[in-house]
């Protein structure tokens, strides 16, 4: 099916769901509805308590407090809900405070290590530039994008921002972004309204459901044994989760699964940089591992570790890893078992299915930005969300795709296939509605570390020193939760399963 109801909502046509008033759902509604759609057993709904609260939780007019709780909430009651079956009884009860939810969605911004809070990952010369005929927005977390970005404008590594807007004010937004990112290798998207996303073929591809859950390959021998054996009091103890990514969304993912006991080895490359500021709080939980899969020897280990594994996570550009057969085909050959857990910018259907992008883009090109700004009404052209929203929301709702995918593998066998697109988190989180007028931007924020309570956070020694940052939010009554590796140097750890 291609109408966004893939993976569950038995019984729910795909007009309902695009036609559905969530205006007054809180985080218990969605949770309930989402859950639903991932024919996972409803009765575990009941063992959900939530402070569930349709107010603003951080200035905005989106509804961030209510997909930061919900997103965080279902994971929490997937690993709960593999807990039980894995042990047998009742679901264990899962509690989610939105305070600490909402500041869980700003986690990147407020650690801190040995007193120092994290640098910028951004570069000079991003953000919103001002076209012929509009804006456009213009990603620089990595220095391929910055220095192709100026090469493309004619432009020597070093310009500055200013020099940069010089030659951006002469193109038209749509020209620059079909020269830059369509047919090239950048990260620049125009700066859209809804009327003006609406009208794109992308807008209606997108899912109208934010995780979508599938089997590709069947148990062709008729034997099916058991994947999950039983457990401690760690939920996903001795689940062995393989994560290649970058940036926040599918890191999340990892770092998240990591929380409930997984076994989780993070693959990065030693010929990409790392953005350090970022990684720090995405590594918490993972062992780390470099492997160069351009190379032999590191692309047999990487396969080794695929043999053996239950998940696969990645967070590259769509098809990018099939170039190094890496495809969910190609894995499902060295692993039949495996289940394959796909981010991605746009989500697998649609003209933009193939294209990068991160969270800041995306609030750009699908009319975000603009309706935030009318709303807050400061006579600005666009206004950012106050977090990244995207990237968290999906991140979380990745992870519970992956425990929704454990669970059905264990009933119904053979590998698996998740995929969560940040796109698809904006269409829900906007289909929550707005609060009106610049009603939802009376609430406040959260800026620093020092305006976080002391309880929502936890003291750590790391491979870099001291660490202070946020703990992961969720309660899972007679479990542990939260994360026993902390960061250390990239590749500091072996490429072996414990």
């Amino acid at each position: 099916m291609d109408d966004g109801t893939r993976g569950g909502c038995t019984g729910v046509s795909a007009e309902d769901l695009v036609t559905r008033d969530r205006s007054s759902y809180d985080a218990s509604d969605v949770v309930e509805e989402l859950w639903t759609c991932l024919a996972l057993p409803s009765e575990a709904l009941s063992r959900v308590q939530l402070d569930a609260d349709n107010a603003p939780a951080l200035p905005s007019s989106f509804k961030i407090g209510v997909l930061a709780q919900s997103s965080i909430a279902l994971a929490a009651l997937a690993a709960a809900q593999l807990h039980a079956l894995r042990n047998g009884g009742e679901v264990p009860r899962v509690g989610v405070p939105l305070q600490h939810a909402v500041i869980e969605f700003k986690s990147e911004r407020f650690y801190t290590i040995d007193g120092e809070s994290p640098s910028s990952p951004l570069n000079a010369i991003g953000g919103l530039h001002k076209t012929a005929d509009g804006y456009i927005r213009v990603h620089d977390s990595f220095p391929n994008h910055v220095n192709g970005m100026l090469e493309l404008m004619g432009l020597p590594k070093g310009s500055t921002r200013e020099q940069l807007a010089d030659k951006i004010a002469a193109w038209e937004s749509i020209e620059l972004e079909n020269v830059s990112t369509v047919r090239g290798d950048l990260a620049a998207y125009a700066l859209r309204s809804y009327d003006e996303w609406d009208a794109l073929p992308q807008s209606t591809a997108v899912a109208n459901i934010p995780i979508l859950v599938q089997s590709i390959s069947s148990n062709h021998h008729g034997i099916h044994r058991s994947k999950l054996p039983r457990s401690t009091n760690r939920c996903l103890e001795g689940i062995r989760v393989l994560e290649m990514s970058r940036v926040i969304a599918a890191p999340l993912c990892g770092k998240t699964l990591a929380a409930y006991g997984a076994d989780m080895i993070w693959v990065t490359s030693p010929t990409l940089l790392d953005l350090p500021s970022i990684d720090r709080d995405f590594a918490r939980g993972k062992r780390t591992v470099q492997l160069d899969i351009k190379d032999e020897v590191g692309k047999a280990k990487l396969l080794e570790l695929v043999k053996d594994c239950d998940v696969f996570i990645q967070g590259y550009r769509p098809g990018s890893l099939a170039n190094y057969e890496l495809s969910s085909e190609d894995l499902v050959k060295i692993n039949p078992d495996i289940i394959v857990a796909n981010m991605s910018a746009f989500g697998p259907n649609g003209p933009w299915s193939g294209q990068r992008g991160f969270d800041s883009l995306v609030q750009t090109c699908s009319g975000m930005n603009v309706s935030e700004a009318q709303h807050a009404d400061q006579g600005e052209t666009a206004r950012p969300l106050p977090c990244q929203a995207l990237d968290h929301g999906s991140g979380y709702l990745l992870a519970t795709g992956i425990m929704a995918a454990l669970f059905r593998r264990e009933f119904e066998g053979g590998a698996w296939q998740v995929d969560v697109s940040l796109a698809g988190t904006m269409k829900y989180l906007r289909s929550l509605g707005q609060y009106p007028g610049s009603s939802g931007f009376q609430c406040e924020d959260y800026k620093q570390q020092a305006d976080i309570p002391p309880e929502y956070l936890e003291a750590r020694a790391t491979g870099f020193g001291h660490m202070m940052a946020v703990k992961h939010c969720a309660k899972i009554d007679g479990c542990e939760v939260g994360w026993r590796n902390m960061p250390k140097p990239l590749g500091s750890d072996s490429a072996e399963w414990l």
